[in-house]
């Protein structure tokens, strides 16, 4: 994957988190937010971890 896909993908991901936050954010019923909130937290772990995934492999690829 070329250096380029590789930075698309990254600024899909974030800017899927930041749309994922923005409607947490603006969840009203208080039964669902505890819920939408583990969500969410699962989420930003799997990110995360993609993301990690992606700069080793970029730092691979540097190499």
């Amino acid at each position: 994957m070329s250096e380029a896909r590789i930075l698309s993908a990254i600024d899909r991901i974030e800017k899927a988190l930041a749309r994922i936050e923005t409607q947490a954010a603006l969840a009203g019923s208080p039964g669902q937010s505890g819920d939408l909130a583990a969500k969410h937290d699962a989420l930003r772990n799997q990110v995360s971890a993609s993301l990690a995934e992606l700069d080793t492999l970029i730092a691979e690829m540097e190499r």
